[in-house]
């Protein structure tokens, strides 16, 4: 089955699980689109093996074409710390942190541009109906400064940390600096628990939950070098922006200015 068919195939099975009505677009484009927004609004639920496995076929097709960046790959801008400028989906490594909510079950809203979006559409069904086990357990929300952790499945990463970040209303507060910081302790902890040799940090809080890029940096910066010292930790750890602003402010702070 060809990468056409099988977008085919998984558009069509969603609408019918949905019981909806739409028109699957005859161009590319248009149709990645709408799968997109159909894997975002879908509830978490099981669903056949058989479109489990033309997802996981497709979707890491998907991922090969965009193309694969291996952590091995990389140089270091200091011992065991990179910066990488790229889409974290496509990397290579044992763990990736995807900036969540606090019901950790990802972003519903269709074809959003945030990170919780990317993730979940790219490692499949399968992520979301995992997290909302572990919030069914949990029985709350997920606090913001805490982390979890998952399978990465049609990742490129064996795993994925969630945790949720502050969200800035008006000026910024000593107390949205403390549980930035606590996100990534948090998050290193887990790593470390769990035996990941390495982990890539999106810029947790900036964008939508709209904490300063650039003492969002420093805090990140500062709280993962501490971290290491403090604990001895050998975690390879990946600073990992999108933007080409965010690559400035990291690139000055790691002594990597160009």
């Amino acid at each position: 089955m060809k990468q056409a068919q099988r977008r085919k195939y998984l558009i069509e099975y969603l609408i019918d699980e949905q019981n909806a009505r739409a028109e699957i677009p005859d161009d590319e484009y248009s149709q990645k689109r709408l799968l997109r927004a159909l894997f975002n609004v879908r509830k978490p639920c099981a669903a056949s093996k058989d479109f489990l496995r033309v997802q996981d076929e497709y979707l890491r097709e998907e991922l090969r074409l965009k193309g694969i960046t291996d952590v091995a790959d990389l140089s270091h801008v200091q011992p065991d710390i990179y910066l990488w400028q790229g889409d974290i989906t496509t990397l290579k490594c044992d763990g990736i942190v995807n900036a969540a909510n606090s019901q950790m079950l990802g972003c519903f809203c269709p074809n959003h541009g945030c990170i919780d979006n990317a993730i979940h559409t790219f490692a499949g069904i399968q992520l979301r109906l995992e997290c909302a086990e572990l919030m069914k357990a949990q029985g709350h929300e997920e606090p913001t400064g805490e982390a979890k952790i998952t399978h990465g499945y049609n990742l490129p990463c064996k795993y994925i940390l969630h945790t949720v970040g502050p969200i800035v209303f008006g000026e910024l507060t000593a107390e949205h600096e403390r549980l930035l910081e606590s996100c990534y302790r948090s998050c290193l902890a887990l790593a470390d628990k769990n035996g990941l040799k390495s982990l890539a940090f999106c810029c947790i809080s900036t964008g939508e939950f709209n904490f300063p890029n650039e003492r969002a940096a420093e805090i990140a910066v500062r709280t993962v070098m501490e971290y290491k010292h403090e604990t001895e930790s050998k975690i390879k750890v990946v600073f990992n922006v999108f933007k080409e602003q965010d690559r400035k402010i990291y690139a000055k702070l790691l002594g990597k200015e160009g």
